[in-house]
């Protein structure tokens, strides 16, 4: 008859009992206890040594024993300790846990966004363009045909109108993939054009923008996490803050030069400790963590909300940076 195969248990995920440790110790000491008692061992050790009485070898029992107690209080010193870096672990593993969560659902918020966004471009390049430029294409078929003069007139019109729509549409994509003014004004001047347009979008808010320092020498990657983070930051005030005003403040100090310092605030209702933040916030944190800086979020209830990056201001000839890790809430 075959045999069946034992499990083997693993040694270091098999529970510890202590009440059976504490067992064997008392079981271990009463045998000692019996047999010192029945063959009178000590009696034997100080006849024994009793020839060496200048050596005082008879008082070594005593030695021993305050020995003993002082590997007991080593001993429990290590276990406290072992448990501490046990829990230490064990936060910091779940701290990690959480962590690796919440990349994971910005990984797939960001792969659902880039999603949306080529669905939104494929239907404006179909919806838009292709119709547009057939109807130019038949424009321009009858332009060639020998008709009445004023339909070649009309024809021409209709040309015109639909060059001038199919080119407001590819500004506008142009526009949403990346700011061309980041490229032909500088960053400055790509801020202050963002703000207006948000000035015009909601007359209502008040928008404050500051500037400090030199800012011409950043490089591109600076520039454009720069941009996108206020690009976000004025958007997540005008979906949940309702604020009547917004105040932008970048800079660039001079006794810190390679740091630059954005704060984007609001006076709406805040954010309480019980939300937490959203795809937009977790975003923004990941530019600015990306780049080696510190993202911190200011917000009590009632009392506006407000976003602080800081930032290395990397130069233009810059390739590289040194990551570094910090991202509290307060």
């Amino acid at each position: 008859m075959p045999s069946t195969p034992t499990q083997r248990s693993d040694p270091s995920t098999t529970p510890v009992s202590p009440g059976r440790d504490t067992a064997v110790i008392v079981a271990i000491t009463v045998a000692a206890a019996f047999l010192a008692t029945h063959f009178e061992i000590y009696e034997r050790i100080f006849a024994t040594t009793r020839r060496w009485e200048s050596m005082q070898l008879d008082e070594w029992p005593v030695v021993v024993f305050v020995l003993a107690l002082c590997l007991v209080w080593l001993s429990w010193r290590r276990y406290r300790q072992t448990l501490v870096q046990l829990q230490a672990r064990r936060t910091a593993e779940a701290g990690l846990a959480t962590a690796l969560a919440a990349n994971r659902q910005l990984a797939h918020q960001h792969l659902r966004i880039q999603e949306s966004e080529r669905k939104h471009l494929a239907r404006e390049l179909h919806d838009e363009l292709g119709q547009y430029l057939n109807a130019i294409k038949l424009d321009a078929v009858a332009l060639g045909e020998p008709q009445a003069r004023d339909v070649s007139i009309r024809a021409s019109e209709r040309i015109v109108s639909a060059v001038d729509h199919v080119h407001g549409v590819v500004s506008d994509m142009i526009r949403r993939l990346r700011p061309a003014g980041l490229d032909e004004l500088g960053l400055v001047a790509a801020l202050e054009n963002c703000v207006d347009q948000w000035r015009q979008r909601l007359p209502a808010t008040r928008f404050s923008f500051t500037t400090r320092g030199a800012l011409d020498d950043l490089d591109e990657l600076t520039n454009l996490t720069v941009y996108r983070l206020i690009q976000e930051g004025l958007t997540n005030s005008y979906k949940h803050a309702r604020a009547r005003r917004v105040d932008i403040v970048l800079s660039r100090d001079g006794a810190t030069p390679d740091e630059l310092v954005l704060t984007v605030s609001d006076d709406g209702p805040g954010m309480g400790p019980q939300r937490q933040p959203g795809f937009g916030l977790s975003g923004m944190r990941e530019r600015v963590e990306m780049m080696g800086g510190r993202f911190t979020i200011h917000s009590t209830s009632g009392t506006g909300f407000g976003i602080e990056a800081h930032l290395p201001a990397l130069g233009s000839l810059c390739t590289g940076y040194a990551p570094r890790v910090a991202s509290p809430i307060v």
